[in-house]
């Protein structure tokens, strides 16, 4: 298998004649664009700002069509015949995310000018997505050299066992480095059986989100709420409802495969059961290597100084990309072969996620302007869990989160309720920074943008032979199973 670095999935060609679909999709994206731009000037000219009730400085409410039409992107050319397999082709989510950030910058153009377009970039690509991709990328090409290789009895247990074991380590080598070190040989492992889908999805709910809620390099959320000043061990508190909501998932899960697989024939159970092999480790090395990213992760702030030395901006993502180039020249091509490691999976990550992190900067806008006009609406902490988790499951979880942390420090406090100070001296209630965690970090399973390691589960798995649901069909899953979860968090873990 060729390891290189195929950046646009060059395996599947397409000529490169637009047919009539990609030309209505165009003409469409224009038309919107068209719209953007008149209400925009419109607005401008009649001096009405954002409308809606929204100030003048801030997007219009319109401004969010092109995020929404990504979205619609991502959830439904997959389920359309003419451009399911189109839809394959990395260059091509490229091509549609390309032409909804050139929507987004070009209203932002018209309705504040080219510094504001600026503005922009710097931010969602300088502040949130590099630091974000680089992340995912260092683990899932380190994660990538270990190799935890052979082919157990895809028994009921063992599959519960596989998962129990990536929810229990996913806080302390992040999500996506869980996640890429497991998937495989949780694949491997099923190979012979024929009803798989289920255990992947189980797989994203614990090993690719819940799982990670208990330290700041578990999940990107948390990460930020760290460099905001949380304190680095603050997330172990959150322990109960981590306990309760994985086993609570294991048992569910495990009862649905014990009744997969009595559906097997006995012919794919005889395969299971005689060609097996053990596990063995590979690439051990890349575990430290591992450890480098969680300590740069955890120990290199920029404008900080560590061990004498003034941290610069980038110096953290420069330094776990060299963690990278270590893990590159020292593993053994053997390993990643033996792992079927490419980088399609990451590249789909990269392409799709450019597009939402610009297109959702006019509806994080949006919220950050009406932060305290929700304030009456988000009293309780019940009402911050639902409100965070409702968005992080569409907008990602990693500045949904941000937004709704500045909100709740705005907020008032109840006399004893109980206080975090954070590292700029400011305070924030515990109760509401416990739902504003726990909302973005649970409900970030809910869909498969929610987070990033869940479109690379995804991918991998489809990549393996398993017919994985759609976006929508996904949802069905999420929705069924995790929801009336979620709902006993509130009522019993959340004040």
């Amino acid at each position: 298998m060729n390891c290189g670095i195929d950046m646009m999935d060059a395996s599947v060609r397409y000529p490169v004649k637009l047919t009539k679909l990609q030309f209505t999709a165009i003409g469409l994206a224009v038309l919107a664009l068209a719209l953007l731009m008149f209400e925009s000037l419109s607005g401008r000219l009649m001096g009405h700002g954002g409308g809606h009730g929204i100030p003048s400085h801030v997007p219009s409410v319109w401004s969010v069509a092109p995020f929404v039409g990504l979205l619609l992107s991502i959830a439904v050319l997959p389920l359309i015949s003419k451009t399911e397999h189109w839809w394959e082709n990395n260059r091509n989510r490229l091509m549609v995310a390309a032409l909804f950030v050139g929507i987004t910058l070009a209203y932002y153009c018209v309705a504040f000018g080219a510094h504001k377009v600026v503005s922009i970039l710097e931010h969602a690509v300088l502040a949130e997505y590099i630091p974000f991709i680089v992340l995912l990328f260092s683990l899932y090409v380190i994660s990538g050299g270990i190799s935890l290789k052979g082919d157990l009895a895809a028994h009921p247990s063992t599959n519960t066992a596989f998962l129990a074991v990536g929810a229990a380590i996913a806080s302390f080598v992040g999500t996506t480095g869980a996640s890429m070190l497991l998937i495989r040989p949780l694949l491997q492992t099923n190979r012979e059986r024929k009803h798989v889908r289920h255990t992947v999805i189980f797989f994203i709910f614990l090993v690719s989100n819940i799982g990670g809620c208990l330290l700041p390099i578990g999940d990107p959320p948390l990460f930020l709420g760290y460099l905001k000043g949380v304190p680095f061990l603050w997330t172990m508190g959150l322990w109960l409802p981590w306990l309760v909501t994985c086993v609570a998932l294991l048992g569910i899960y495990f009862v649905w495969d014990t009744l997969a697989y009595r559906r097997e024939t006995p012919q794919d159970i005889f395969k299971d059961e005689t060609e097996k092999e053990p596990l063995t480790l590979s690439g051990k090395f890349n575990l430290v290597l591992l450890l480098g990213v969680v300590l740069c992760v955890a120990l290199v702030k920029p404008g900080e100084t560590i061990l004498g030395i003034t941290v610069f901006p980038f110096m953290r993502e420069l330094l776990m990309l060299g963690l990278v180039v270590l893990s590159l020249r020292l593993t053994s091509k053997r390993i990643r072969k033996d792992n079927n490691f490419n980088y399609h999976a990451i590249v789909e990550v990269a392409v799709l996620f450019i597009g939402i992190f610009i297109c959702m900067q006019a509806p994080i806008e949006i919220l950050s302007a009406s932060g305290e006009s929700l304030a009456p609406y988000l009293g309780s902490s019940n009402r911050f869990y639902w409100a965070t988790g409702t968005l992080s499951a569409f907008l990602d979880n990693a500045p949904t989160y941000v937004v709704f942390f500045e909100t709740a420090k705005t907020m008032p406090t109840a006399p004893g309720a109980e206080l975090l100070t954070l590292a700029d001296g400011s305070v924030i209630s515990v109760t509401l920074l416990t739902a504003i965690s726990l909302g973005a970090v649970f409900m970030g399973a809910m869909s498969y943008i929610g987070n990033g390691p869940n479109f690379m589960v995804k991918s991998i798995a489809e990549q393996a032979g398993v017919k994985m649901p759609s976006f929508f069909g996904y949802m069905v899953y999420s929705v069924a199973i995790l929801a009336p979860l979620f709902i006993v968090v509130t009522m019993v873990l959340l004040d």
